[in-house]
């Protein structure tokens, strides 16, 4: 009788759990049976692990092969357990060295002729490797993605047959290295965009506070086109950023080319997208879009033609930045620190307040309309704007604006101010106490909260807001002026109060 052990991993949201596979191969009735709270992917690694040594020349001990996943109460989905699963039958068979292979980590899919196919969540696992001071074997597709983890050391083979002529010495596989990083952002340019001043004042303080916005305006006023140029305006993603938003695209097998994440994510899923699309799940609980969308932008274009029961459920992971996927077994937690910007019409066919244009059923139709928003939610967004289209003889006769290149210059510097602060990355999760306020400015505040009827949360954005505008005035203190403008954007949407 003789047992292998290879270490592989599991995936809550996007920490890897260690998975101990172990193998026993002892006499008795042949047979190959896989244990361990596996899933059907899992428990079909039995037909492609013996397809791909039957690939190599070599087939299975006519002798009882089982193989155990433990801990045993933890689920395990996925076909990334292929590969580890086939180095320790090797092992055990004394094709490979049982010591050289418990020296490594293994995450990998088998296709029938033993090629390993690239698989999700190698970033976290070549990070959890590294941990336990290990290395990791994974897809050749994959060896730079694995190598950011750190100076592991790291096989990444093209098939199983390569990785066993290396660990028997005859056949040497190069340490893969990390890909280059991706190119700079290249979108739409904010020049392009004519008159709309105040929409474009408003773009570029949610970009230096991280505020959430909300465009309203008739179909074809230029709303999704201001919104796409927002990316733009971003800083580069901190290192640490890069890495933490990496390892949400790797667990999502998003990570294009093994290049980390540099640029800030833009997400703009379809209003037909569902709670669970938005906000994760599903079979095998992945992330959705607030997730995909951490330290970056969710784009969320007709926001009323969102399912209601979708667009509440943004309202804890908006708080909290985090969105937890509840199932019987587990709970699974993903980071979700997002940036929302959403755009709407004005009423269903688009033109209340156009007396030419609009429909038969106005203002009814817009108030029912904009009922679809619950207060909470909007309660959560720091600055809306009325978008007004632009007259046709401004379009064509208006100067372009300032580039993208100039406010992002503006916005970069901003953020240095609020991370010198010594608190959060963004003004939109800082503490309001701790505030430099003019008594002045201060009292403007507390009256226009009274009279306005702001509530808490509503009162602290808008000191959030107003310190955007004092920084991008690269003011220390906070004046009654930026008080009034980050109040003149939390005005009444048409039929509706804050």
């Amino acid at each position: 009788m003789s047992i292998a052990r290879v270490r592989s991993y599991a995936f809550s949201g996007i920490e890897a759990v260690p998975v101990d596979v172990q193998v026993q191969i002892s006499s008795g009735i042949p047979a190959f049976l896989v244990v361990g709270l596996a899933d059907k992917a899992v428990a079909e690694a039995r037909e492609r692990v013996r397809a791909a040594l039957t690939s190599m020349g070599l087939s299975l001990p006519p002798k009882r092969v089982l193989i155990n996943l433990a801990p045993a109460d933890l689920l395990k989905e996925g076909s990334h357990f292929d590969l580890p699963i086939a180095l320790a039958v090797l092992a055990a068979m004394d094709v490979l060295p049982i010591e050289d292979v418990a020296e490594h980590a293994a995450i990998g899919e088998l296709s029938l002729d033993g090629t390993l196919n690239p698989v999700a969540g190698v970033l976290p696992a070549a990070i959890a490797a590294s941990a336990e001071e290990l290395g990791l074997i994974c897809p050749a597709a994959q060896g730079g993605e694995a190598a950011w983890a750190g100076p592991i050391p790291i096989l990444a083979p093209p098939d199983l047959l390569a990785l066993v002529n290396h660990m028997r010495g005859t056949q040497t596989l190069p340490r893969p290295e990390p890909p280059t990083a991706t190119d700079p952002f290249t979108g739409p340019d904010l020049a392009d965009v004519r008159g709309m001043e105040t929409a474009k004042r408003a773009l570029e303080i949610a970009a230096a506070g991280g505020h959430n916005l909300l465009l309203i305006g008739p179909p074809g006023a230029g709303k999704s086109m201001l919104a796409a140029r927002l990316p733009g305006l971003l800083p580069d993603l901190t290192p640490r950023e890069a890495l933490e938003v990496s390892m949400i695209h790797s667990v999502a097998g998003m990570l294009d080319g093994g290049r980390l994440v540099m640029r800030p994510p833009f997400r703009e899923p379809h209003h037909s997208a569902s709670q669970a699309a938005l906000t994760g799940g599903g079979q095998r609980a992945r992330p959705g879009e607030v997730s995909l969308a951490h330290r970056g932008v969710l784009f969320l274009d007709e926001l009323p033609e969102f399912p209601r029961q979708a667009l509440e459920a943004l309202r804890q992971p908006m708080e909290s930045g985090r969105t937890t996927v509840a199932r019987a077994a587990a709970h699974i937690t993903y980071p979700a620190r997002f940036q929302m910007i959403a755009a709407m019409n004005p009423c269903r066919c688009g033109h209340l307040g156009e007396a030419a244009r609009e429909c038969s059923k106005a203002p009814r139709c817009g108030e029912d309309y904009q009922t679809r928003i619950s207060g909470p939610l909007l309660d959560r967004i720091d600055l809306t704007v009325a978008v007004t289209p632009v007259a046709p003889a401004e379009l064509s006769r208006a100067a372009p604006g300032e580039t993208t290149a100039t406010v992002a210059a503006r916005v970069a510097q901003a953020r240095d101010l609020q991370r010198e602060r010594a608190g959060p990355d963004t003004n939109a999760e800082a503490d309001p106490s701790t505030f430099n306020v003019h008594p002045d400015a201060r009292t403007l505040a507390e009256q226009a909260a009274e009279k306005l009827r702001l509530s808490p949360r509503g009162f602290t954005r808008a000191l959030r807001v107003a310190r955007s505008i004092a920084d991008l005035a690269n003011t220390p203190q906070i004046a009654r002026v930026h008080v009034a403008e980050a109040l003149a954007y939390r005005h009444r949407m048409p039929g509706r109060s804050l």
